[in-house]
């Protein structure tokens, strides 16, 4: 897949989306008295990233990958340690892995990623592993004293289910983040009751749910256009 500037693959309403989410975190940042850039920075590479993995461009899940690790270190701080784990043992490795198969199944026309059929086969093997991983996730976290058990062990299902579908390069990879965004938003706003420097990553995982629904309906447009192809 050839990489070139990102940023000329971008529509008008792409442009307004990504700025519009850069503002509204930025501005949500200026609130507290007390500010963790962590956070800001890794709010902002997340929403870029998440704009071309709706585009089908590998260097969106590069930035995820940057994304992750950001992520992992302000979930320790908050003692959100599925999240932790999830992000840095779980999504940045197969954000890597995304990166390959990314590169290795572009579309014909070598400008964006190749839209995957999952099979039965496939599916089956995502829930099997989707239920192995909640399970095994839920008598970890509890016994770290993770904080908000239910909703971090909900995230590392839906965070697992996301990045699987990521991997697979199936649409459905988007409905799933938004399903993990909406938890996240969850556990967020439970941090910022005690700690407002936490209101930008509410605020993040907002524009990420406004992005994965566009992701989801720009990715079954792309492969309406791979099929006519």
């Amino acid at each position: 897949m050839k990489i070139s500037n990102p940023f000329k693959r971008l529509t008008k309403f792409e442009w307004l989306l990504w700025l519009c989410s850069l503002i509204v975190v930025t501005g949500s940042f200026m609130i507290p008295a007390e500010k963790d850039y962590l956070t800001l920075i890794a709010s902002l590479i997340g929403i870029t990233a998440l704009i071309f993995v709706a585009k089908g461009l590998v260097i969106g899940q590069i930035l995820i990958v940057i994304f992750a690790v950001f992520y992992g270190i302000i979930s320790f701080y908050f003692r959100y340690y599925g999240e932790m784990i999830t992000y840095l043992g779980m999504s940045a490795p197969i954000a890597l892995l995304s990166v390959v198969s990314w590169i290795r199944h572009p579309a014909k026309t070598a400008k964006e990623v190749e839209v995957h059929h999952m099979t039965r086969r496939e599916i089956v093997i995502m829930f099997v592993f989707a239920v192995i991983t909640t399970v095994i996730f839920y008598f970890i976290l509890g016994l770290m004293n993770t904080a908000n058990l239910f909703f971090s062990t909900i995230s590392v299902t839906t965070s697992f289910l996301a990045s699987y579908l990521t991997f697979m390069r199936s649409p459905y990879y988007a409905l799933t983040y938004a399903l993990n965004d909406l938890v996240l938003i969850v556990l967020w706003v439970a941090a910022s009751m005690t700690d407002v420097s936490s209101l930008p990553m509410v605020m993040c995982f907002v524009m990420f749910f406004v992005n994965d629904l566009y992701g989801f309906f720009n990715w079954r447009r792309m492969e309406k256009r791979q099929r006519e192809i």
